[in-house]
């Protein structure tokens, strides 16, 4: 039997003119427990103003190479009825945290045709995946200005830094010393 709590993708948006993206995932038992959790997690240290959550199960998604081998059926499709669905796209390897970025919404009936619309759409950049979800899926922190406040607001004048500032383990050893014993040091 799993015990573990669902899967929930993560995506926050560091400031009102940035797209939302996909930064990690959390467990959780429920959409308000997920943002929560993805709260304390994901915005502790680096700027945020906005944060969504949704299921990784809800998450369609599509390399380059599936979408190049017309490989579009991704089994059941979710509600065989026309609604929004949020597009999100990855564009780079270059980044030492790979973000997946929200793009825009298109309206259809399956995943996949959201998907086809969303290549249709979405044209200014390749795409090295494409994550298509269900916009009711998606459950998004309050934006009042109350909230913003309450939730992101302690974490904006933190320092943060990218792992690749710190030293590398051991740096600070010096090279005449390495290998000798202590015993070889008397």
């Amino acid at each position: 039997m799993d015990t573990q709590w669902p899967r929930w993708e993560v995506f926050k948006q560091d400031s009102p003119n940035k797209p939302h993206q996909a930064v990690g995932s959390v467990h959780a038992a429920d959409p308000e427990h997920a943002l929560l959790t993805a709260r304390n997690i994901f915005a502790r240290r680096p700027q945020a103003v906005s944060m969504w959550v949704v299921r990784a199960e809800d998450i369609y998604s599509w390399t380059q190479e599936e979408v190049a081998e017309g490989q579009m059926t991704k089994g059941e499709s979710y509600q065989a009825q026309v609604g929004q669905y949020l597009v999100f796209r990855k564009t780079s390897h270059k980044r030492s945290m790979t973000f997946v970025d929200y793009v825009g919404e298109v309206e259809a009936a399956t995943p996949e045709e959201a998907l086809k619309k969303a290549q249709a759409t979405f044209t200014d950049a390749l795409a090295l995946a494409w994550w298509i979800v269900p916009a009711d899926r998606v459950y998004k922190s309050d934006p009042s200005p109350e909230t913003i406040q309450s939730w992101f607001a302690p974490a904006k004048d933190k320092t943060y830094k990218q792992q690749q500032y710190y030293a590398t383990v051991g740096s600070h050893i010096s090279k005449h010393k390495v290998g000798r014993g202590v015993e070889d040091e008397e």
